[in-house]
């Protein structure tokens, strides 16, 4: 049994991120590349695709070329052939991403993931890419270097600088553990939220009228922003019913939609001819 973890769980909310976002966020030309991007299967786009989603944004195409360029540079984007793919780290962004918009598992045997750092220090680049990790394999952090979930889901793999353990706790209510470990209600709220604006924001879709991108395409990534930091909880463990299974099966209804006119305007963008210049 894991007792030694439980003496630390009976007096604090341990969740880092008390608000959950829910605004949408302004998009620059290297944040719509990724919204876009993301939500793609395969991950990847053409140069011209790009630079005309950007137009509908009010973003130069000199502007989309630098950011693009960067993302290169970075490691972010792999430029190829004149397309543009995911590549390095957002891909494991990516696949939390996928794995948030799955319901989860409906069986669980009682276990739970526990991993601890380690190694004494670590450089802050490090440390964050360890907790962005934590994040798209949806652990709670308990303590610093303390991290744990239900193990309904794959956890994390043990190596020199963190022990992993999964088995059965002692001494804690699982249902209290998780509310300590996640905002629930607001997982409750916040889903009740995104489906009000989903109703709201789907004729507009439909009917592609003006202007229609920029309006959804934000709601779109917030509602995905949503579903990775939903820790997919055993259905045991959470609030019947659990609107966020309801959001998963509403979103998916959504995005078809949006990913039918984003098709559309991406095709039509590479595909058109490009202006000649007059001779003089």
């Amino acid at each position: 049994m894991l007792h030694a973890v439980i003496a630390a769980i009976k007096t604090r909310n341990f969740y880092d991120g008390a608000v959950l976002e829910l605004d949408v966020r302004p998009f620059n030309a290297r944040s719509l590349v990724l919204s876009v991007l993301l939500g793609l299967r395969p991950p990847s786009l053409p140069a011209r695709a790009l630079i005309a989603l950007a137009g509908t944004f009010g973003i130069a195409p000199g502007t989309m070329r630098t950011a693009l360029s960067r993302m290169v540079a970075n490691g972010e984007l792999l430029a190829d052939d004149g397309e543009y793919r995911l590549v390095g780290r957002l891909l494991e962004r990516k696949a939390a991403q996928d794995i948030g918009r799955r319901p989860a598992a409906t069986t669980w045997n009682g276990d739970w993931w526990i991993a601890v750092v380690t190694e004494e220090r670590r450089h802050v680049s490090e440390r964050r890419a360890f907790r962005s990790h934590m994040a798209n394999l949806r652990m709670g952090e308990l303590r610093p270097d303390t991290w744990m979930r239900p193990a309904n889901l794959d956890g994390p793999r043990g190596d020199d600088g963190l022990a992993v353990v999964r088995g059965p706790l002692d001494g804690a209510d699982p249902v209290e553990l998780v509310q300590r470990l996640w905002p629930i209600e607001e997982f409750v709220r916040g889903a009740t939220d995104l489906l009000r604006r989903l109703d709201a924001a789907e004729p507009t879709l439909r009917g592609e009228q003006p202007g229609v991108l920029p309006s959804t395409i934000g709601l779109s990534a917030v509602v995905v922003r949503f579903l990775r930091a939903e820790p997919l909880l055993p259905p045991q463990l959470v609030p019947r019913p659990w609107p966020p299974d309801e959001l998963r099966r509403r979103y998916a209804d959504f995005d078809r939609a949006f990913g039918a006119v984003v098709a559309r305007r991406t095709v039509a963008a590479s595909t058109a001819p490009k202006a000649r210049s007059k001779s003089a």
